[in-house]
């Protein structure tokens, strides 16, 4: 089934909320602070669970999302952990620049851990980047990764140029990060008829209503006064004036222990990719597939996310309970 096949998820409710699991509603009921933080300028939304001084867990959203991507999935690490959770500069509730750039959004990342006291505890930081946050994540483990205790890639893109050239021409154009083309953000009558029409990229199935709900929801904002309908939070142009650095380099030079977790059924993360991943990450890096997974795994199958992230965490080699490195 092509991606033009696969039908909005949310287009059947006609903006009712869908059932949600008893666990759903206890996480989100564990509801962070939020706050913003300026950085370079931008002010960076950021949500945060936890007490200062434990250890602490950076969650890092994919392109055109946002912080509350996490937000049934952060409370699950309470209260061993402090969690936070930001918006990228373009994203969610984050301020839009006249430039982005890799090494902006590494700085977005390592400003708001330090200002949220995630380098406080003895045990530092473990990273955990989806989609395009992975990007980052590689590149902090290689340029700041004696200050992280690790960093985790989950479904990330992170490929050989030989395979990134070979994905744009199957697709017959650039690759999400690399497309230049504005194309402004439509407007909606109402929250019903955006929500209608929200997809993901790349396109797929989820039968966990609740979770895409969740996340479209907040991911809108009001179009101007209020009454004149609704859009889309991303900033439109964000490709467009966004600055390339060499997004693999930080996975080669690593300086922490690395983990890549993906999904058994993901569009944009195959056999391929993980093996070039394997080849460049550390020896020993641990790798988990989630099965019946797309690449938007934290939405597919939650639990066992949480599941495969805690294993991790608990049991990584060289690693005790508290993500202390040894």
């Amino acid at each position: 089934m092509t991606a033009q096949e696969i039908a909005p998820p949310l287009a059947a409710l006609g903006g009712t909320r869908p059932p949600a699991p008893a666990w759903f509603h206890e996480m989100l009921a564990l509801a962070p602070e939020r706050r913003f933080h300026e950085v370079d300028g931008a002010r960076i939304e950021t949500l945060v669970w936890g007490e200062h001084g434990r250890p602490g867990l950076l969650f890092l959203h994919g392109n055109a999302a946002h912080a509350d991507w996490w937000s049934f999935i952060a409370p699950f690490f309470l209260p061993q952990y402090r969690v936070v959770a930001l918006s990228w500069s373009g994203m969610g509730s984050s301020d839009w620049r006249d430039e982005y750039s890799l090494d902006g959004f590494v700085a977005e990342a390592l400003m708001i851990a330090e200002a949220e006291g995630l380098f406080s505890s003895p045990a530092r930081p473990v990273v955990v980047g989806h989609s395009f946050g992975g990007v980052p994540t590689a590149a902090i483990a290689g340029r700041a990764g004696d200050r992280i205790g690790a960093a985790v890639l989950v479904d990330s893109p992170l490929m050989s140029r030989e395979q990134r050239a070979e994905r744009r021409r199957q697709r017959g154009g650039p690759a999400p990060t690399e497309d230049r083309r504005v194309r402004p953000h439509r407007i909606y009558p109402d929250v019903p008829s955006a929500l209608a029409r929200y997809r993901f990229l790349p396109a797929q199935h989820c039968e966990n209503l609740y979770a895409v709900d969740h996340i479209a929801r907040l991911s809108l904002r009001e179009a101007g006064e209020p009454g004149h309908g609704v859009t889309w939070r991303f900033d439109p142009s964000i490709w467009a004036k966004y600055r390339h650095g060499d997004p693999t380099v930080g996975l080669e030079s690593a300086r922490c222990p690395v983990a890549i977790i993906w999904g058994g059924q993901s569009r944009l993360v195959d056999e391929g990719v993980i093996a070039w991943q394997r080849s460049k990450a550390p020896p020993g890096t641990p790798s988990v597939e989630i099965p019946e997974a797309g690449h938007h795994l934290m939405l597919d199958q939650p639990i066992a996310f949480v599941t495969a992230l805690r294993a991790l965490l608990a049991g990584w080699p060289g690693r005790g309970a508290t993500g202390q490195a040894s």
